[in-house]
């Protein structure tokens, strides 16, 4: 590939304070590493509080959002971007804070027609003394991401998790409660408002959690799934409704369970920053497509200089380059 961003300045968030921060990093070095390879200029900023500052400074033509978590992905980050005015990368301050709140979230997507799995929010203190329904059910975190502070309670279970009363509970007083929806772990990326595929996740874990999605061998991914192609397309067209519900742009990645014995397909959560790291399901994705990361990383980027100023939507005179692989990922035939 020649230097497509030869000339520009960009500017990669990583690191930051949530406590994605190691998957963050690595996901900021992998893109970082790709944007220089693209001939950019790259300024790798680990985001801080002083982040404001830092990018004030450094003054780049872009910024591509490589955090993950809390600050980073839930809205504030975005929100020091638009004040800045300075262009950036995946979703804007509305469809982070709403996605990062998986009440809110769910509640959105019910209303756009997305099958969600029931239940609601309660104080955790409640939820440990007593079963709040009937296992099988999950207890997690209402706002964190890549399955940090999510517990399984199994059928039979003799007690709720306590874990949620341990002083390194740090993910607020309240939790999310919903049942267990058994069946294949599924995950669907969506670049440009159109689904790419749907990836069958198997792992050893308990669930697929941050060990699984991470570590080296924590999980095996199957391109695409095995299951009907009635459900396949199923979960690609609610993974668009749902980025579409949630106001989502750039690459967003829907997270699903399907009963494969009951036919039920339910969308989970919408990840609004999706992992770049070797492990991650989006680039695997996109490579099943054709385009490698480097071009996904050029896509990601353009995507934020095609919109102009920050959080604006791009006009019919912004469009991509020839050749651009905005054109080139599309939904897996």
């Amino acid at each position: 590939m020649d230097a497509p961003l030869s000339g520009h300045h960009v500017a990669v968030l990583l690191g930051g304070i949530s406590s994605e921060r190691e998957v963050s990093l690595v996901s900021g070095r992998e893109c970082a590493d790709a944007l220089e390879r693209l001939g950019a200029k790259v300024s790798r900023v680990d985001a801080g509080r002083d982040v404001a500052e830092v990018l004030a400074r450094l003054k780049p033509d872009v910024v591509f959002n490589a955090l993950h978590g809390a600050w980073g992905e839930d809205g504030c980050v975005q929100g020091i971007l638009e004040t800045l005015q300075i262009p950036y990368t995946h979703s804007g301050v509305l469809a982070s804070a709403l996605a990062m709140d998986k009440a809110k979230a769910k509640a959105v997507l019910a209303a756009a027609g997305v099958t969600v799995p029931g239940g609601g929010l309660y104080n955790r203190f409640d939820v440990a003394r007593e079963h709040v329904m009937a296992p099988p059910y999950v207890v997690k975190a209402n706002a964190e991401g890549s399955s940090v502070g999510v517990y399984i309670v199994r059928d039979r279970a003799n007690r709720p998790p306590q874990e949620i009363l341990e002083p390194s509970w740090t993910y607020g007083e309240e939790v999310m409660v919903e049942p267990f929806v058994r069946g294949l772990e599924l995950a669907v990326g969506v670049m440009d408002g159109k689904a790419m595929t749907v990836t069958e996740i198997l792992t050893e874990r308990e669930f697929y959690d941050y060990e699984a999605k991470y570590a080296q061998g924590g999980s095996q991914h199957i391109v695409p799934a095995r299951m009907p192609p009635h459900a396949l397309e199923k979960a690609m067209e609610l993974s668009e409704r749902a980025h579409a519900a949630l106001g989502c742009r750039g690459v967003t990645r829907s997270d699903l369970r399907y009963d494969d014995i009951n036919d039920i397909l339910v969308l989970l959560e919408v990840n609004t920053q999706p992992g770049m790291t070797p492990t991650s399901l989006v680039p695997e994705q996109a490579a099943a497509q054709g385009v490698d990361f480097d071009r996904l990383v050029l896509w990601i980027t353009e995507d934020a200089y095609g919109r102009g100023g920050a959080g604006s939507i791009a006009s019919s005179g912004d469009a991509p380059a020839q050749g651009s692989p905005r054109q080139e990922v599309g939904r897996a035939g």
